[in-house]
């Protein structure tokens, strides 16, 4: 097995927590800014957290090898594929089984 895989796969599962938190924290931010008195506020200091965060998380993931970068990438742009698919409502997603009621319609 190659020395540099298993270097690559913690790289990928980085990205993958970088892109949850980061993705995580935009959902709830939007969910905390549309019922507060001052959404701005909320919203933009989320974006310079996040961003902050997710770039050094980069920064150090990648430890200047692009092998890991592009690793820490692919982790984080699937981690937005899943946070897309978790935060559809039923009629977007039919594949996503939904909630059973406790009564009759």
């Amino acid at each position: 097995m190659n020395e540099s895989a298993p270097i690559l796969m913690l790289s990928w599962l980085a990205g993958g927590g970088l892109g949850g938190a980061f993705f995580g924290g935009l959902w709830w931010t939007v969910r905390k800014g549309v019922a507060s008195r001052r959404p701005v506020l909320w919203l933009s200091a989320s974006l310079l957290l996040r961003v902050s965060i997710a770039l050094a998380g980069f920064y150090f993931v990648g430890g200047g090898h692009w092998e890991r970068l592009v690793a820490c990438l692919v982790g984080f742009v699937m981690a937005r594929q899943v946070a897309t698919w978790l935060t559809r409502t039923r009629e977007q997603n039919p594949a996503r089984p939904g909630r059973e009621t406790g009564h009759a319609p």
